[in-house]
């Protein structure tokens, strides 16, 4: 595994925690919602914000959000309810909204110029749609990307199922990281070509929810529903709940067998979200660190687990967790077509030359027009070109993806979710159903699916930075 960044991106988070509280209590989200037993109507607001990252003893930092701050607004409804958001432009240049792991009609997927025009300056659009999956999702631009998600252009889509599992809370975490100068305000580095032909754009604050947190608390005896979201451009995350067993119950929104995460790290590419359920088995006083050891030679402590002084029960509840299963079409396997997808490119890789809006170049042309990456041998540039497949509506499906390159991608299919089958070879143990999947350094993953939402659908890496660098591709269903 390649080490992502240098003395640029070192963490230091100890030198941003100075001058904060001792103990912070991570914000909630604020909440929109309407009246209305089927139709839930919301207004996103994207505009310039400050953005409090540091603590409310530090100078906000100039940021882009959707309302008042970062995250956006959690957006919170049932299964199988209909949504209505009206977004506004207040940006200086374009966007778009992505629902991101939703199954939603094309026309509403919030792609520029492939199921939309971006919204301009001072315009207003309407994305409406029903959502027929329970889960943890996510919204962001699909526009200029890199730089408008890595200012902070997103917020947290929760679909509750009718019937949830019990817990005492249930609770959101965005994780994000940020590159700041010594000004304590946003590098204007997005896109850079070292970072776009590398791991992408690390940064070297961490926040949780918009806030560099240290601490969070816990009752003994609790338990907490913990939906964490990886928002961040490039950053993966491997999260150590020390002296803790939390237990997987959902991958990208899509239910699972509840299982310990394998070698007790909650691993996210970006893009990817995992449901967990923590039982509280502290003690009164007790404090036990949740580290990020995804790169072996920057560890550091994300947070610590603080409990309270006064239980919430003598021992942890013993209910089901097991989550009920989303209507997701189950592939026929043997009736399967499969199709490879190669995935190439970036620095130290094999790639020597793609084809570029149709003319073949060599790595260094490439790189002098601001790619580095392809997908069966084409870069893309820009959202709308011819597609990679032609997928017959209604059919089953096996994409055979081999990650031919130095670095990881979490790859994003969008529209629909499909199993990931087999990696390397090898049976998965879970045949988890996801919409994003984490490909390591020459890896090779089979996912399956059934191609049942019509539409010209993005096939990209979610490091915003490899996307923008030509790692990006549409499918057609028809």
């Amino acid at each position: 595994m390649h080490e992502a960044g240098g003395s640029s991106s070192c963490i230091d988070r100890r030198a941003f925690l100075a001058g904060a509280a001792a103990v912070l209590v991570l914000r909630p989200f604020g909440t929109m919602a309407s009246s209305g037993d089927s139709l839930r109507r919301f207004e996103l607001v994207a505009q310039p914000v400050p953005a409090p990252l540091l603590g409310r003893v530090r100078p906000p930092v100039a940021a882009w959000g959707y309302g008042a701050g970062v995250p956006g607004p959690e957006i919170r409804l049932r299964q199988g309810e209909r949504l209505r958001v009206e977004v506004a432009n207040r940006l200086p240049q374009e966007t778009t909204v992505h629902w991101h792991g939703l199954r939603v009609p094309n026309a509403m997927d919030g792609v520029p110029h492939l199921t939309q025009p971006p919204i301009a300056p001072g315009e207003r659009f309407i994305y409406e749609f029903e959502v027929p999956d329970a889960g943890t999702f996510w919204y962001h631009p699909h526009h200029r990307s890199a730089e408008q998600v890595g200012r902070g252009l997103y917020g947290a889509l929760i679909v509750e199922e009718p019937e949830p599992p019990v817990v005492d809370r249930d609770l959101v975490w965005m994780l994000d990281d940020w590159r700041l100068t010594k000004q304590d305000q946003l590098s204007e580095t997005f896109d850079h070509p070292h970072d776009m032909s590398h791991a992408g754009q690390l940064g070297n604050l961490v926040t949780i929810n918009g806030v560099d947190s240290s601490a969070f608390s816990l009752r003994p005896g609790e338990r907490v529903r913990l939906r964490l979201i990886n928002a961040a451009n490039a950053r993966l995350f491997a999260l150590q709940f020390t002296g803790h067993q939390p237990t997987v119950i959902a991958l990208d929104g899509q239910p699972v067998t509840p299982h310990e995460p394998a070698d007790g790290r909650v691993v996210l590419g970006p893009a990817m979200r995992v449901d967990l359920v923590l039982d509280a088995v502290g003690k009164p006083g007790q404090r036990y660190a949740v580290r990020d050891t995804f790169y072996p030679r920057q560890p550091y402590d994300l947070l610590e687990l603080i409990y309270d002084a006064k239980p919430l029960r003598e021992r942890p509840l013993d209910t089901p967790v097991q989550l009920p299963a989303n209507p997701l079409a189950e592939p026929d396997l043997g009736r399967a077509k499969t199709h490879e997808i190669r995935f190439e490119g970036g620095m130290m890789g094999r790639l020597s030359s793609a084809t570029l809006n149709g003319r073949p170049m060599n790595m260094r042309q490439m790189m002098s027009r601001g790619k580095a990456w392809a997908v069966n041998g084409v870069v893309a540039d820009g959202h709308t070109h011819e597609p990679v497949l032609t997928l017959e509506r209604g059919h089953s499906y096996v994409l055979a993806m081999r990650n031919d390159t130095r670095w990881h991608h979490p790859i994003h299919l969008h529209g629909h979710s499909f199993r990931v089958i087999r990696r390397n070879g090898q049976p998965t143990r879970h045949r988890e159903w996801q919409d994003t999947v984490l490909m390591a350094p020459d890896e090779a993953v089979d996912i399956a699916f059934v191609a049942d939402n019509p539409g010209v659908w993005m096939l990209h890496c979610h490091i915003l930075e490899h996307q923008s660098g030509g790692m990006m591709s549409v499918i057609r269903v028809a």
